[in-house]
């Protein structure tokens, strides 16, 4: 058994590997490193509960403050990796400080996505990613103002459901030809965009900020259909994976850091999990099966099979992948991936506001789509990891119980 453990990056995978390895029986010396001012804290609730001001700060710490002294790790906080020297087993620091390590998990997570146009360095544009994003934002939300919202994925729409509520003038500004487009079905984007709508957002699809303009701050965000005034601005337009140090130290990289189905990078000494993560995946058919996810069940339970794999226990990475957005009253839950190709079974009436979309893939569901449907939700997951085939006639009924389904 290795007798030290280093973990870059202190997120959701981070803490999770410490309280894995402990429990697995580690007991040699841990060090986990995060670049933040911050205890390691849950990202979900920044653009929902905390941006609203109804979740307080010390809510998001992942773990109370003894956690780290009783898991015997030592936390270090503001601390930023350069550089790993493969060969000798050391990981150089910003301070000019070097560790050792018998094995190396990185779990560095991924960070936003820029917008290369002009004035993108104008003040009052904003992204949220972490807590301090949020506390810059949060004071905008000002009944009355105006914010353009650019990119209608999760975050986009969270934050447009969040302002909306607060009373401000909101347009979202979407690419695509609908809301959500990579990440659910179009029925389901349907009824987001009548929701949003409804809620008093403007919705502009198939439209792209072409550059922001202002004198001190942003005053306007241009597009190919005209100019837009804002009093502020939120771009979210995704993430990218922070693989530079793997990449670095000469990792395989592409699209995140690469790793086996147990997690391991090419270098059989460093492990890899969460958000910064390329890898295998059992339910995916595209891309020779490999894929990269931003969910906190992928980072939780890939980060429990890297603290497996260093103590020399590897399991196979086979987990259902699963992800939940909230907006207004909504609480859409999927589980799965889903494939352009799939059978489509709708069940239940969006008018009701509880229904599903179910993907099938040679008779077995692939991916569920769940708006305030918790049963279809649950027992569609179970289904999915099963891999049962299923009635469709069944499965398309709102009067058959999932519970017969499944």
């Amino acid at each position: 058994m290795t007798d030290s453990i280093v973990i870059i990056g202190a997120g959701q995978a981070g803490v999770q590997a410490v309280a894995s390895l402990r429990a697995e029986g580690f007991t040699g010396k841990l060090t986990l490193l995060g670049d933040e001012p911050f205890p390691p804290y849950q990202r979900p609730p920044l653009s929902k509960a905390y941006l609203a001001g109804d979740f307080a700060r010390e809510r998001l710490f992942l773990k109370p403050g003894a956690f780290f002294a009783e898991a015997d790790c030592n936390l270090r906080l503001n601390t930023k990796a350069l550089h790993v020297d493969r060969d000798a087993h050391l990981v150089h620091l910003e301070n000019h400080e070097a560790l050792s390590y018998g094995k190396l998990l990185l779990t560095t997570g991924a960070r936003v996505r820029l917008i290369p146009v002009a004035g993108h360095d104008l003040p009052g544009v904003h992204y949220l990613r972490g807590i301090e994003d949020v506390d810059l934002l949060r004071p905008n939300l000002v009944a009355g103002k105006r914010v353009v919202i650019v990119g209608g994925g999760y975050i986009g729409l969270e934050v447009a459901a969040v302002a909306a509520k607060h009373g401000l003038e909101v347009t979202v500004l979407e690419a695509a030809s609908r809301v959500m487009e990579r990440a659910v079905s179009p029925l389901v984007s349907k009824f987001y965009e009548q929701e949003h709508v409804r809620h008093g957002v403007h919705l502009m699809l198939g439209a792209a900020a072409k550059h922001f303009e202002g004198h001190a701050r942003v005053e306007r965000v241009i597009t190919e259909q005209g100019s837009l005034e804002a009093d502020f601005v939120l771009v979210g337009i995704g993430v990218v994976p922070n693989d530079e140090i793997a990449g670095a130290s000469g990792l395989t990289v592409a699209n995140g850091i690469v790793v086996d189905e147990f997690t391991r990078t090419s270098d059989p000494d460093i492990f890899a999990a969460g958000d910064c993560t390329n890898h295998p995946n059992f339910y995916y058919a595209r891309d020779n099966g490999r894929v990269r996810l931003e969910s906190v069940q992928n980072a939780i339970d890939q980060a429990k099979h890297a603290a497996l794999a260093m103590l020399g226990r590897p399991k196979t990475y086979r987990e259902v992948p699963w992800f939940w957005s909230d907006q207004y009253d909504l609480k859409l839950q999927i589980a799965g991936l889903a494939l352009p190709g799939d059978q489509i079974v709708p069940r239940g009436d969006p008018a009701s506001r509880k229904f599903a979309v179910f993907h099938l893939r040679a008779g077995k569901i692939s991916a569920v789509e769940a708006v305030n449907a918790a049963p279809e939700y649950i027992i569609g997951r179970k289904l999915i990891a099963e891999g049962k085939t299923v009635d469709t006639d069944a499965l398309g009924d709102p009067e058959i119980p999932m519970k017969s389904i499944a």
